[in-house]
């Protein structure tokens, strides 16, 4: 077991997208020691999103090395928040990638999707799942990579082949190969778990041609895991005391632990999500999922958009500027006399289809309310905003599904750290938006467990942990509020391909 001595640290690690985040956190809850290690992505075709899960793995014990270095045996314990629906497969004997990370964001498997919705089989798979039929979901990711090196599921049944979320694959491979687990959050994401008997389903088993013996087990998010060995400068004994989904992380960060409360996280995508009251699922366009498992089982209402940051990365690299040129740009605009909730340019970042409240596969990128005197600012303006704008339509879909407003947002995140962008959310929800003025919610939250697991502190001290905050109101009148999103609402009903003529009309789709 390590040496407890001194003064505990726990050793957190964010395992993102974009990068791999870590932060050595002390007993009194301050962030002393962090590191950041930049990931790439791959897209070999369009709306193919996959990564190198050992460049990932790589990443992950140079972030562990880097933040932990010169704290010695204060490290008690890792904890470890992830990307969650990307999907890996594996050998059992070597650990060795059978191909690539398939991310979250990944659509190659569309075709497949359409071809279950069309038999029928969305009803049934969201009742068991809590989840619509959607390429975003890990099952279909399994499907097409064992559909690859596997295809008819022989090595699979016979337990070569060893498939996963991202923290299952981490967890493998940091202890050695030594136990093959999945967090009850993150399996929740898989569209394979049944979230009445917290069990994998024999029946979408069956359905996605997925071999049980394939899959991890499944563990709660406060399970210690077996000891990590593949990071040699760990005190000899270390293990994982806590694993969460980012998302997941982030609430649990903020202090949430009782439904009312909504937290946003942005990031290449965007999450919002919060706590489901006993016995309530969510509707309206929403998911249900697991928050986490301590071993308690807790439930949440999310919404997931697939394109946040990565529309302001994406436009900044077609400008030829850096993403916070490109949100000074935006600014710039808003700013200009001749801005106007009226007229203007949307951007509907459609790139692999919507995610919540839509859930469309079909539908397509478009900018509309363009001409001749459209600029780069303008355009700088329609990526931001449109960032804002999806968060509301899932906040005005979430409160029709709990019958409810939302008065005050939690946001974090990279981008969050923007003030133009936190006060757009602010004018453009209505809302009052707080921000805590500590960063890395997600690494922050699973270290926040993981500390609770350890002995470290207690959850009511984690709660009691100041975490500051920089509060935004809404300086944007409602009535320019409402006609902005008319507008917004217009431009995505042409990527849609459908009429939505009105808020109205938005309001009664997504409580049907």
């Amino acid at each position: 077991m390590p040496d407890h001595s001194g003064s505990p640290v726990v050793i957190a690690v964010d395992q993102g997208t974009s990068s791999t985040k870590v932060i050595a956190v002390d007993e009194a809850g301050r962030v002393i020691g962090s590191s950041s290690v930049a990931l790439d992505q791959q897209h070999p075709h369009p709306g193919w999103v996959q990564q190198d899960a050992r460049a990932i793995l790589a990443s992950v014990i140079t972030g562990i090395e880097q933040a932990s270095a010169g704290l010695g045996s204060r490290v008690v314990a890792l904890a470890l928040s992830s990307q969650r629906e990307s999907a890996v497969a594996w050998s059992r004997t070597t650990g060795e990638p059978l191909g690539p990370m398939l991310g979250w964001q990944d659509r190659r498997t569309i075709a497949a999707a359409q071809a279950l919705a069309a038999a029928g089989h969305g009803p049934r798979v969201r009742a068991i799942t809590g989840l619509p039929l959607d390429p975003m979901f890990s099952a279909l990711k399994f499907s097409w990579l064992l559909d690859q090196v596997d295809p008819d599921r022989s090595r699979s049944d016979a337990g070569e082949i060893a498939l996963g979320t991202v923290d299952s694959y981490l967890l493998y491979c940091l202890t050695g190969g030594t136990e093959h687990r999945i967090e009850f959050g993150n399996a929740s994401r898989t569209q394979l778990l049944d979230l009445e008997t917290l069990d994998w389903s024999d029946e979408l088993l069956a359905l996605f041609d997925i071999p049980r013996r394939a899959l991890p087990r499944l563990a709660e998010s406060s399970e210690p895991s077996a000891v990590v060995t593949a990071v040699p400068s760990l005190p000899a004994g270390t293990r994982f005391a806590a694993v969460l989904g980012d998302s997941h992380a982030a609430l649990y960060g903020h202090g949430v632990r009782t439904p009312g409360s909504v937290k946003v996280t942005l990031g290449t995508g965007s999450s919002i999500m919060g706590l489901l009251p006993p016995g309530r699922d969510a509707e309206a366009g929403l998911v249900t999922t697991i928050a986490w498992c301590t071993p308690e089982t807790t439930l949440a209402f999310e919404g997931n958009i697939l394109s946040s940051g990565s529309t302001a990365t994406w436009l900044a690299g077609l400008l030829g500027v850096t993403p916070p040129e490109l949100f000074a740009l935006a600014e710039s605009a808003a700013a200009s006399a001749s801005a106007s909730p009226e007229t203007g340019v949307d951007l509907v970042p459609a790139f692999a289809g919507l995610g919540a409240p839509w859930w469309d596969e079909s539908a397509k990128a478009v900018m509309t309310g363009f001409d001749l005197g459209t600029d780069r600012a303008s355009l700088a303006l329609a990526a931001v905003e449109s960032i804002a704008l999806q968060i509301e339509d899932v906040l005005a879909a979430a409160e029709s599904a709990e019958s409810g407003r939302f008065e005050t947002i939690l946001i974090d995140g990279g981008p969050a750290a923007n003030d133009f962008l936190a006060q757009l959310v602010a004018d453009l929800s209505q809302r009052r938006v707080e921000r805590p003025t500590v960063s890395g919610l997600s690494a922050l939250g699973a270290a926040h467990l993981a500390g609770t697991v350890a002995g470290v502190w207690s959850d009511d001290t984690v709660r009691a942990f100041d975490r500051g905050s920089t509060v935004f109101e809404p300086q944007l009148s409602a009535p320019d509020a409402r006609t902005r999103r008319e507008r917004w609402l217009a431009a995505v009903a042409t990527a849609r391909g459908t009429r939505l003529p009105s808020l109205t009309s938005f309001e009664k789709e997504t409580a049907s």
